[in-house]
């Protein structure tokens, strides 16, 4: 058994960053039910490379964080719809939503109207820049957040412009903070029969993926300097070329420093390092990058990364995405797993339990997959569900 099988949750979000939180709990057993209006599905569902899925309202945009939901399409401006949400509020543990500030409050949908239906309701709002402060009505996106809270400014090349990360981190980091505060959320329920509002911000969820640096930064008044490849303190800390492409270093202690030296045919360099200690490595960063750099390039990427690894020191070829996906570590793991129907195996949970795992419910669903199934449940009969799509307060 999951540890969230039995409990509902009510997903009002879109983009990235809620519905990956709604799919984080979704793979440990929650039945999540994914809330779209009549006539405004998802945007993702029409993003990502497959023009054919895009063109289905399916597109692998979407399908990256919606696997094993239910979905259900409601019109939430119409008081009908509105009633037949709050139907199944009173049904729920949990709401997510991630609309901009004061939208679902003006259709009687935020947490002090929701928590009089179910008192022990958790409600989790995303939202760029949280629900306080001079932001809180600003929109946002991943790249936006980037730019204000000093992510771009932190990588990148020295002396070069700022880089957007291509990948969205802020939105994914930011459904990991969620599903952390619902998922304690709702243990602290157990223990005190109470629901509780939760306000998850994008750009807090930025600072906390740069921690370090932010210490750094409130500590000293100055950012960190981006550093590209290179780090300025630690010439085994850095990407270098080999024969065949580059490959990145982390030998970062100074045992590891010393192996590193080691496998390179150094010997008395890393006898130096060993009785110079850590605190010695960023004055030998010019003089040794000079001879990594050089000895490097006479192997392939591929031979040094298992020459260092047998000596226990860090290093990888860097791979591109889809060379990483079809390396055996992977396959060795669960984080990675197929759905029956889709191409492709599909990221699930970076971690696993010794029973009741995470594992998807199923596929991502289809637009309004199980309107009639859910509202049956609530007891809308055939002739009523007819009369309400006819009317848009739901799309069958």
């Amino acid at each position: 058994m999951r540890p969230f099988e039995g409990l509902r949750i009510l997903d009002l979000t879109h983009i990235f960053a809620g519905p990956f939180c709604t799919y984080q709990l979704a793979v440990m057993g929650a039945e999540v039910i994914k809330i779209e209006p009549v006539n405004g599905p998802d945007i993702m569902r029409t993003a990502g490379a497959d023009r054919k899925l895009n063109d289905e309202d399916y597109g692998l945009a979407f399908q990256a964080q919606s696997a094993g939901k239910r979905a259900i399409a409601l019109n939430l401006k119409d008081p009908e719809g509105r009633a037949l949400f709050y139907d199944l509020v009173k049904t729920a543990d949990v709401v997510v939503q991630n609309y901009t500030t004061g939208c679902l409050a003006e259709l009687g949908l935020e947490y002090d109207r929701l928590k009089t239906l179910n008192p022990k309701l958790i409600y989790c709002s995303i939202s760029g820049f949280g629900r306080t402060g001079p932001k809180a009505n600003d929109p946002a996106y991943d790249a936006v957040i980037q730019a204000f809270a000093g992510v771009m400014a932190s990588n990148g090349e020295t002396d070069a412009p700022p880089v957007l990360i291509g990948p969205p981190v802020i939105d994914y980091g930011t459904g990991v903070q969620a599903a952390m505060a619902i998922s304690a959320a709702l243990f602290g329920r157990e223990r005190t029969g109470e629901g509780r509002y939760i306000d998850v911000a994008m750009s807090d969820a930025a600072l906390m993926l740069m921690t370090m640096n932010v210490v750094t930064a409130a500590a000293t008044g100055k950012a960190p300097m981006a550093h590209g490849n290179k780090n300025p303190q630690n010439a085994g800390y850095s990407a270098y070329e080999t024969a065949d492409g580059m490959i990145m270093l982390g030998a970062y202690t100074a045992k590891q420093y010393a192996g590193l030296m080691q496998v390179l045919g150094y010997n008395d360099v890393a006898v130096e390092v060993l009785e110079g200690g850590q605190t010695d490595l960023a004055g030998r960063r010019d003089h040794d990058a000079v001879l990594i750099t050089k000895t490097l390039q006479e192997k392939p990427a591929d031979e040094w990364e298992n020459l260092l690894n047998a000596h226990h020191v860090p290093a990888a070829r860097v791979r591109t995405l889809d060379e990483a996906l079809a390396h055996p570590q992977f396959a060795s793991r669960s984080v990675l797993q197929s759905i029956e129907g889709l191409t492709g195996a599909r990221p699930v949970a970076a971690f696993s339990y010794d029973q009741g795992g995470p594992v998807p419910n199923g596929p991502p669903p289809h637009f309004a997959a199980d309107t009639r199934d859910i509202l049956q449940e609530l007891g809308v009969d055939d002739k009523q569900l007819a009369d309400l799509d006819q009317r848009g307060v739901i799309a069958l």
